[in-house]
């Protein structure tokens, strides 16, 4: 199998439309078109990875965290960075990363974080606004069935925890066929009138390119009219953190012990005492402090995150329980996550975890 076969897959799952400005997600290093051997999954790559990716007769390597950030100028070796991706050329390992793409998706790392706290039924805590379009066509009465499923097939007329949503109306077009068109119905140069549906559906905007080939390969007609228009709604399917409710309250202190023991984190930093049973938890994975706010509006009891400064500590105010979970800890999840994505869809393929310890944040 190549490596395309493998990105294809998890930028299905997780488009890389949905990574932020400032992130480089994807295939960071190597070839598509290359045979995949064995795969090693990580959080971050380190020279020792690597190594053992190796050792383990692994040509592709998948992590959380891109090791290339920003334009590499040289491959001295000088930096880290540089003598990662001159180890993985050496050795013909190709490096790929699905980060904040896989962040902002509804089955993506936050989902898996709260869950191992308890938390079964979490919704995104800050929509995405602005990733969603609405297409609007005309068919033929008779051939409305096919060209609806069409768009279905590629993805549009998801609206919350339902699929296939749709509006249709009918209505009577009208066309003229000039010189040099071979019309479906009607003839040249006579003004037709046809019975036809208005179909509209709603689509994330990343898959516009797919939905109008769709639309175009199932429409009868020689030329299709269409409109794309843009929505100011929210994309409840993507999206930064996630939060709901623990089944039952617990007390705060007993709550964050257990947060502390299922994630393995040697110390968690967290603001004041509530003095309350805690009952909604807000999560987000690596650095998420630019949620606590959003976290606060809906209602949070705790919000658990990594990366929090010092003066955020202020920002609670008695409102909330802020705690750091530290970064690594809050995010190694992606491991898990990995490997049940691609056992799942490649189980009779060479899948490994990484057993190298690559937390750079050590505990006296």
């Amino acid at each position: 199998m190549k490596i395309r076969e493998f990105s294809g897959y998890l930028e299905r799952l997780a488009p890389l439309a949905l990574q932020e400005d400032y992130d480089n997600s994807g295939l960071i290093l190597g070839d598509q078109e290359m045979e995949v051997s064995g795969i090693l999954i990580t959080l971050d790559v380190t020279e020792e990875v690597i190594s053992e990716a190796y050792e383990n007769n692994c040509n592709l390597v998948i992590s959380h965290h891109p090791v290339i950030f920003k334009g590499l100028k040289k491959l001295t070796g000088a930096h880290f960075t540089e003598r990662i991706a001159i180890t993985a050329i050496r050795y013909n390992i190709a490096l790929y990363c699905a980060h904040t793409n896989l962040d902002n998706i509804y089955g993506g790392l936050n989902l898996s974080l709260i869950r191992k706290l308890g938390v079964n039924q979490p919704v995104i805590l800050k929509p995405v606004q602005g990733f969603l379009n609405k297409l609007v066509t005309f068919c033929p009465i008779e051939y409305a069935d096919r060209v609806r499923q069409a768009l279905f097939d590629a993805g549009a007329g998801f609206i919350g925890n339902y699929d296939c949503c749709s509006y249709n109306v009918q209505g009577k077009g009208t066309f003229r066929a000039l010189e040099g068109a071979h019309p479906f119905t009607g003839e040249r140069d006579l003004l037709h009138f046809e019975d036809e549906v208005r179909i509209e559906v709603i689509y994330p905007s990343f898959i516009e390119k797919k939905l109008v080939k769709a639309l175009l390969s199932s429409h009868p007609y020689e030329e299709v009219a269409y409109d794309l228009y843009p929505l100011t709604n929210h994309y409840n399917k993507a999206g930064a953190g996630m939060i709901g409710d623990l089944e039952v309250e617990e007390d705060e202190k007993t709550f964050l012990q257990k947060v502390k023991e299922v994630l393995q984190i040697p110390v968690i930093r967290h603001s004041g005492w509530l003095n309350k049973k805690i009952k909604k938890i807000a999560v987000c994975g690596g650095s998420g402090s630019f949620l606590l706010q959003d976290a606060k509006q809906k209602g949070a009891d705790i919000f658990l995150t990594g990366d929090i400064r010092y003066h955020d500590f202020f920002e609670p105010q008695l409102e909330i329980i802020l705690a750091d979970i530290g970064h690594y800890e809050s995010e190694h999840v992606a491991k898990e996550l990995f490997y049940s994505l691609l056992i799942e869809k490649f189980p009779n393929f060479a899948i490994l975890i990484s057993k190298t310890n690559i937390n750079p944040v050590n505990y006296l």
